[in-house]
């Protein structure tokens, strides 16, 4: 199987796939359903969708385990699948990513499990430890070369999961979405991932952001991160929402063209991101352009703030002197788009 550290020593950028919510949606999926229903009502498209981001160019393909943690199964009376379907969905992801002749990287996708955890809620770290544990022991057993923890906002959370990782022989990646000016929702800001990755036994392969508002917000993340801090250099990961949720009609539509996107993946390398990919609203047209674009990469200057917003668009949640002094933000974890 692949390993990631070995592509990164081989290729300088990766791609990585779309999203997974809003292309399902596009498939059939209904609000209010679990995609993870799927991996066994319609193991076909689930590979479909993997298929199309392989054709695409992607490097790293992530299963269809966003919410398949028993806390968030639990909202489907599904808590007890939790083996069985994360096992399922890195053997279908695992069939699409073999079915080529060059490296694909399979990543066991974890998402939050949706609650605040102790003071605030009910939830201590070593229970979501436990929570993650379960379901990282499905993916390992599905053929998943890496841990890829998500759409994180508390440090407790990223911790369980990453120790999780570490106590099935794991290697892991963990993103962060900073969606609330500058700051993630429990108010982690994208420069104090780097001391949170110095902490673990076992470092991540990669940090990064992903989904959020917007690329541009994104995009000043990752400018955050790849500063270097005390020598620490990590491999970063951007994995950008396609441009701007828009509502119209019954239907959730992006206003990030696959131009945009290509633009976007330009600055995220000049920006030092390594790992690129798109989250909610990215399907497989942008990741053609996408990994065009990785592929006719010259080098660039450091993007600049009024670089990005001229090119990519204004900032949707800035960063701002009453976040940063203010008190820490509490909120409810969203899905991956």
């Amino acid at each position: 199987m692949p390993d990631l550290a070995d592509l990164l020593n081989a290729k300088p950028v990766l791609l990585a796939d779309g999203a997974t919510g809003t292309n399902l949606f596009d498939m059939g999926l209904t609000s209010g359903d679990a995609p993870e229903m799927w991996l066994e009502l319609y193991p076909e498209r689930i590979r479909a969708l993997h298929r199309s981001f392989v054709e695409s160019g992607s490097d790293i393909i992530l299963s269809n385990t966003f919410g398949c943690n028993a806390r968030r199964l639990m909202l489907h009376d599904m808590q007890d699948q939790v083996f069985k379907l994360n096992k399922l969905a890195a053997e279908l992801a695992r069939m699409e990513a073999d079915a080529v002749d060059r490296p694909v990287v399979v990543a066991g996708s974890v998402g939050p499990t949706g609650d605040l955890f102790a003071p605030l809620g009910s939830i201590t770290e070593e229970d979501a430890r436990g929570v993650f544990g379960d379901q990282i022991e499905g993916l390992k057993a599905g053929g998943a070369d890496v841990v890829w923890i998500e759409t994180m906002s508390a440090s407790e959370e990223i911790r369980a999961a990453a120790n999780a990782a570490m106590d099935h022989d794991m290697p892991y990646v963990f993103t962060a979405s900073f969606d609330t000016a500058g700051r993630t929702m429990m108010g982690i800001k994208p420069e104090e991932l780097l001391g949170l990755a110095q902490t673990f036994e076992q470092p991540p392969l990669a940090i990064g952001a992903n989904c959020g508002v917007g690329a541009s917000d994104l995009l000043m993340s990752v400018l955050g991160m790849t500063a270097l801090a005390n020598g620490f250099a990590p491999i970063v990961v951007a994995k950008a929402n396609c441009g701007i949720p828009q509502i119209k009609g019954e239907k959730v539509e992006y206003t990030g063209t696959p131009e945009l996107m290509a633009r976007y993946t330009h600055m995220a390398i000049d920006a030092g991101a390594r790992i690129i990919g798109g989250c909610c609203g990215t399907a497989p047209a942008h990741l053609v352009e996408m990994r065009k674009a990785i592929d006719a990469h010259a080098t660039g200057s450091r993007p600049t703030l009024e670089e990005v917003t001229r090119d990519i668009g204004p900032l949707v949640s800035p960063p701002n002197a009453a976040a940063d002094n203010g008190p820490k933000r509490e909120g409810r974890r969203r899905r991956r788009g």
